[in-house]
C-alpha cells in the first residue's frame, strides 16, 4: 500500500467501506518501508475541508467552490482528523439551522436531519436483532444435525422435533420423530457399531462445517475471521480499515459464524455479533448524508451498533450500552449514550419477537435462583475470582504466544489445514464426553441450572428423600453415583476447554471468546459448588455452617457458583467490570446476586492485572500493530516534545512548502520523492515561520483538477497559499491559488512541552499530528505513530512493533 510516487489513478477510489474488498487480505503486509520521515503516511489521514479555490492570474473562476471528489476524504489505513470532522459537522448544522428560518421546506429539512439519527438507530436495531435471531436458529439446528435428523421435517432441531411427541418427561430426548444417524442408516441405535457410526458422522459434519467456513472466509471476506472486537476498537478510535465493515464482510461473517459455532469448535458467537451489528450500522450509514460524509459522526453510530450487538448476543440491552462505553468506544458523548440505549432496546425487542430459543427469553441460559446467598459464601466466590484472574492471564499469554507464532512462521500460510486439524482434535475429544458433545451454550445452561424434582441431568442425581421436600425447594442432599461420574466428566471437559480454546481463538474463522471463557468458569464454579454443598450436607455441624445451614435445609446453590465462576473467568480475560456484572444479572434476572458477581469480577481483574495489564482485546491490538492510543493508561515519564519530534539529530531537514514561491513542478517533485501524508507550509525556508498545513491527497487532487479545468496551469505555474499573491511578470503562466485547502490552524506545541501533556492532547482530541515550534519558528512534527513508538520505548517494548501489519 506504500505510495512511492505521484499516481493519479490511486486517488479515484470510493470512500465507501464496502467498495474496498480487494484489499481486505489477512496476509497483506502494510508495514512502512520508509520509517524515518517526520510525518508517517501510514498514520496520516486526509483532513476534511469545506470547498477550496484555485484562481489563475487571468481568471477569477473558483474551481473548488464545490468540493472535488476525494478532497476531504481519507485513504485506507489512515487515521481521521477528529477535530476537523467535528468542525465540519458544526458548520453543517449551523447552516441548516440558519436556513430553517427562511422557508417551510428548509424547516422540514432541519427536522428530518435531527430525526435521522433516531431513524438510523431504529434500522440498526431491527437489522441486528433479525440477523441475531437467524444466526441463533440456524446454529441450533446445524449443531443438532451432527447427531441426527428429524423425520417430521429436516428443518426442525432436536428440541422442536420432539415438542409434539407423546413420550414421557424422562424420555423426552428419545422421541420417535428424531433419529440418530445410526438409526437412520443401520436401523438400530444401540451397540458398539452404532456408537462408532454416530462418532464418525459427528466428526465428519464438524469437519464439513469448519471447512466450508474457512474456505468462505479465505475466498470472499478475509476480514470476517476472528471476533472483530480489537479491530472495532481501533476503528472507533479513528483508524480507517476499508472493507472491514462492508456488505461482503457482513454476509460472509453471518454465514460462517453459523458454520463455525455448529462445527463444535471452542468458540462463541457473542463477540462476532458485535462485528455483525457494526457492519449493519456502517452499511445503513450510507442512507444518510450526514453520516456517510463524516467519519466522526459515523463512529458515533458504530458505538451504538456495538451496544446493539451485545444486546442481542446476551439479551442484555443495558449491559450492551455499558459494554460499548467501557470496552470498545473511544468517543462516547451523552447523545451517543441515549441512542445506544435506543438501538439496544430495539435490537432486544426484535430478537424477543423472533423468539429463537422457543422459551420466550432472549437467551438460551436464562435461569432464576430462589435461595439467597450467605455472607460466608463470599469466600468461595472470591476464590473463583482468583481462579478467573489466573486463568485469564494464562490464556492471554498463551494465546498471544500462539498467534505470534502463527504470524511469524509457516503455520500462518496454511489456515485451512490449521482449522481442519483443530476441528478434528476438538470433535474426537468432545464426542465421548456428553458435556463437551453438546453445544457450549447448552452446557452453560445446564451448569447454571438449579436442580428441581423433574431434572434428569446427571448433575442433578442426588439421593432423594421426598419426605423432606418442601414445595419446589429441595434440601441439600447426598450425591448419588451419577453425580460423581458427572464431576469427573466435567473435570475432563474443563481440561479440554482450557487448552483447546488457546489454539482456537484467532483462527481464520469467526470466533468469539465470551462463551468459551464463561464455560471454563461455569465448570469450575459448578465443581466448587457441589463440593461446598456436600461439605455442608455431611458437616453441617462445623462452625462455618452451623449458624446458617441446618440439616435438611436448602443452603447451597451450585448453579449460582457456576454463574459467579463464569463472570470471574470472563472478567479475567476481558478485564470488564461494570458491564460484565450487569450482563450477568440480566442473564439470570436476579438483582440479589450482584454482590457475589461484583466480588468475583473485581477480584479476577485485580489478580489478572497483577500478572499483566492488558486484556485479550488490547493484547491483540498490540500484536497486530494497530495504531490505538489507550485512554485508560497514564503516561508518567519525564520527556519533552523535542525528545520525540522529527527530524532528530542527523536526520534530513523537515520537508516544507513555501507559501508563494514554489511552482507546480516543485510541489510535484516533493510529492513524488516523499511518502509523507502532509506538509507544513511556511513563509520561507529561511524564516521557517509557520503558515499552515496541507495534506498530500488534497494537493494532488487539486493540482490534477486544475491542470484539466483551468487554462494556463503548467509545470512552471506558481502555487500560492495566500489571499494576495506576489506580482509576477506579464508573460508568466497563471497562478494556482490553493489557500482553501490549507489548514490555517494546525495544532502546535512548543518544544519544551512535557510529553505527558502531549499524549493527553493526542488522546482527548484525537489528533493525527501536531507541529512543534520555538518562538513561532517551525522545528519539527510529532505524529500519532511517534507517540505510540515513544510509549512502547518507555515501556521497554520494541518501538518498531507499532506498524500496522
Amino acid at each position: 500500500m506504500d505510495q512511492k510516487g505521484y499516481r493519479r489513478e490511486s486517488f479515484q477510489s470510493s470512500t465507501s467501506d464496502e467498495d474496498m474488498l480487494e484489499i481486505a487480505g489477512a496476509s497483506v503486509d502494510l508495514s512502512m518501508a520508509d520509517d524515518d520521515p517526520p510525518l508517517d503516511r501510514e498514520m496520516g489521514g486526509f483532513s476534511s475541508y469545506n470547498g477550496g479555490g484555485m484562481n489563475g492570474k487571468t481568471t477569477m473562476m473558483d474551481f473548488l467552490e464545490e468540493p472535488l471528489p476525494g478532497v476531504g476524504t481519507y485513504e485506507d489505513f489512515n487515521t481521521i482528523d477528529w477535530v476537523r470532522e467535528k468542525s465540519r459537522d458544526r458548520d453543517r448544522h449551523r447552516e441548516i439551522t440558519n436556513r430553517s428560518k427562511e422557508s417551510t421546506w428548509a424547516l422540514l429539512h432541519s427536522v428530518s436531519d435531527a430525526f435521522s439519527g433516531w431513524l438510523l438507530m431504529l434500522l440498526i436495531g431491527l437489522m441486528a436483532g433479525s440477523l441475531a435471531g437467524l444466526i441463533d436458529i440456524s446454529a441450533h439446528w446445524m449443531t443438532d444435525l451432527k447427531e441426527g435428523v428429524c423425520l417430521a421435517g429436516f428443518w426442525f432441531n432436536h428440541e422442536h422435533c420432539c415438542w409434539k411427541s407423546n413420550t414421557t418427561f424422562t424420555d423426552r430426548d428419545k422421541c420417535p420423530e428424531w433419529k440418530s444417524w445410526s438409526q437412520l442408516i443401520l436401523g438400530f441405535g444401540e451397540g458398539a457399531f452404532a456408537y462408532i457410526l454416530n462418532y464418525f458422522m459427528y466428526v465428519v459434519w464438524a469437519l464439513m462445517f469448519s471447512l466450508l467456513a474457512v474456505l468462505l472466509v479465505k475466498g470472499f471476506a478475509p476480514y470476517a475471521c476472528g471476533s472483530g472486537i480489537p479491530e472495532i476498537k481501533t476503528i472507533l478510535s479513528g483508524f480507517i480499515i476499508r472493507g472491514y465493515l462492508g456488505k461482503w464482510t457482513l454476509v460472509i461473517k453471518t454465514i460462517t459464524l453459523v458454520l463455525a459455532v455448529s462445527s463444535g469448535l471452542s468458540l462463541g458467537k457473542e463477540g462476532p455479533l458485535v462485528h455483525v451489528a457494526c457492519c449493519c450500522g456502517n452499511i445503513l450509514c450510507h442512507l444518510f448524508t450526514k453520516y456517510r460524509k463524516n467519519e466522526a459522526k459515523r463512529r458515533e453510530v458504530l458505538s451504538a451498533a456495538a451496544a446493539a450487538g451485545v444486546s442481542v448476543a446476551f439479551g442484555a440491552p443495558i449491559g450492551g450500552v455499558l459494554f460499548s462505553l467501557e470496552e470498545v468506544s473511544y468517543y462516547f458523548p451523552l447523545k451517543t449514550l441515549w441512542r445506544s440505549f435506543f438501538a439496544a432496546l430495539v435490537a432486544a425487542f426484535t430478537l424477543r419477537s423472533i423468539n429463537p430459543f422457543g422459551n420466550s427469553r432472549l437467551v438460551l441460559f436464562y435461569v432464576e435462583f430462589h435461595m439467597p446467598w450467605h455472607l460466608l459464601e463470599l469466600v468461595p466466590f472470591i476464590l473463583l475470582g482468583i481462579f478467573g484472574g489466573l486463568w485469564g492471564a494464562f490464556f492471554i499469554r498463551s494465546n498471544i504466544a500462539w498467534c505470534r507464532r502463527r504470524k511469524t512462521t509457516r503455520l500462518g500460510k496454511y489456515p485451512v489445514l490449521e482449522v481442519l486439524v483443530v476441528t478434528a482434535i476438538t470433535a474426537i475429544l468432545a464426542f465421548p464426553n456428553e458435556f463437551t458433545r453438546m453445544s457450549t451454550s447448552e452446557l452453560i445452561s445446564e451448569l447454571f441450572n438449579d436442580c428441581g424434582i423433574l431434572d434428569s441431568s446427571k448433575l442433578c442425581e442426588y439421593v432423594n428423600d421426598f419426605n423432606s421436600t418442601k414445595g419446589d425447594d429441595l434440601p441439600d442432599r447426598a450425591a448419588a453415583p451419577g453425580l460423581y461420574t458427572a464431576m469427573w466428566q466435567l473435570a475432563l471437559a474443563l481440561c479440554m476447554k482450557v487448552f483447546i480454546t488457546i489454539f482456537t481463538f484467532g483462527m481464520k474463522v469467526p470466533s468469539g471468546l465470551f462463551i468459551p471463557s464463561m464455560a471454563v468458569g461455569a465448570i469450575t464454579g459448578r465443581l466448587l459448588g457441589v463440593l461446598v454443598e456436600q461439605l455442608a450436607f455431611y458437616h453441617h455441624d462445623w462452625a462455618i455452617f452451623s449458624g446458617w445451614c441446618s440439616q435438611g435445609a436448602d443452603c447451597i446453590t451450585p448453579g449460582l457458583y457456576a454463574m459467579v465462576g463464569a463472570a470471574a473467568c470472563l472478567g479475567g480475560v476481558t478485564r470488564m467490570t461494570v458491564s460484565l456484572v450487569v450482563i450477568m444479572f440480566e442473564l439470570t434476572g436476579g438483582l440479589e446476586y450482584i454482590v457475589p458477581l461484583m466480588a468475583a469480577a473485581m477480584t479476577s481483574k485485580w489478580v489478572a492485572d497483577a500478572i499483566g495489564r492488558e486484556g485479550i482485546y488490547d493484547a491483540h491490538i498490540r500484536l497486530n500493530g494497530y495504531p490505538f492510543l489507550e485512554a485508560k493508561e497514564e503516561f508518567s515519564h519525564k520527556t519533552r516534545a523535542m525528545d520525540v519530534m522529527r527530524p532528530r539529530k542527523n536526520d534530513p531537514p523537515l520537508t516544507v512548502i513555501t507559501q508563494d514561491s514554489m511552482t507546480v513542478e516543485d510541489v510535484e517533485t516533493i510529492v513524488t520523492k516523499t511518502t509523507y501524508s502532509g506538509y507544513p507550509v511556511v513563509v520561507s525556508r529561511a524564516s521557517q515561520r509557520l503558515v499552515g498545513f496541507v495534506l498530500r491527497r488534497d494537493l494532488i487532487i487539486s493540482i490534477e483538477n486544475a491542470r484539466k479545468k483551468q487554462d494556463g496551469i503548467v509545470s512552471t505555474s506558481v502555487i500560492c497559499f495566500t489571499d494576495y499573491c506576489p506580482p509576477l511578470p506579464p508573460s508568466s503562466p497563471s497562478v494556482l491559488k490553493l489557500r482553501s485547502i490549507l489548514d490555517l490552524s494546525p495544532f502546535t506545541v512548543t518544544d519544551e512541552m512535557p510529553m505527558e501533556i502531549v499524549v493527553d492532547i493526542f488522546r482527548k482530541l484525537g489528533l493525527r499530528q501536531c507541529l512543534v515550534t520555538h518562538n513561532g519558528k517551525l522545528l519539527g512534527i510529532i505524529t500519532k505513530k511517534d507517540v505510540l513508538k515513544h510509549i512502547a520505548q518507555m515501556a521497554n517494548q520494541d518501538p518498531d512493533s507499532i506498524l500496522f501489519n
